[in-house]
């Protein structure tokens, strides 16, 4: 690979740690090539992006990027995917349910939305992660329950002032 590049490959690399926020960096040595294609076409349906990079490249781009990874270019050794998605849970659930077929791929460690995990004994937690549109739905809905008790409140009473005050009476009691 000339420098020119080398250069170039950095930019890319640097190009998508500053688009992503969710950045999971996994083992895959070891895999066969079907294997590998199944891995692939696992990312591919859950919405992740899988790339097998070099180590220095990466570790350079983590360098160039505005964002701070911490301890996660100190593990950069040996064979090394990155993992790319919307969803911080989803590269994890695709590695999770991989690996009741295979002992790989190993979880290095991950980078989501700036908080970074490293290790493979991270990968449980990491699944556990919810969407930000789960967040969003669990707000909501948590929003929404007072609303509703104020609304069946109101319709238990008929609608008067003392079906209203009887049943906050009895909610403070």
């Amino acid at each position: 690979m000339t420098r020119e590049e080398k250069s170039q490959v950095i930019e890319e690399l640097t190009a998508q740690l500053k688009d992503n926020s969710n950045i999971y960096l996994a083992d895959i040595s070891g895999l066969n090539a079907e294997t590998t294609s199944n891995l692939r076409r696992a990312c591919f349906k859950a919405n992740v992006k899988l790339a097998v990079v070099k180590n220095t490249l990466l570790e350079k781009a983590m360098e160039a990027s505005d964002k701070e990874f911490g301890e996660l270019p100190s593990i950069l050794k040996g064979n090394t995917s990155v993992m790319y998605a919307e969803a911080g849970n989803a590269p994890a659930k695709v590695i999770k349910a991989f690996r009741k077929k295979s002992d790989k791929p190993l979880l290095k460690g991950a980078f989501i939305e700036e908080a970074i995990y490293l290790g493979d004994d991270q990968l449980d937690m990491l699944v556990d992660i919810k969407s930000k549109e789960e967040l969003i739905g669990e707000i909501i809905t948590l929003l929404q329950s007072p609303a509703k008790n104020v609304i069946s409140a109101l319709q238990s009473g008929g609608g008067k002032i003392s079906g209203i005050l009887k049943t906050l009476s009895q909610k403070e009691g």
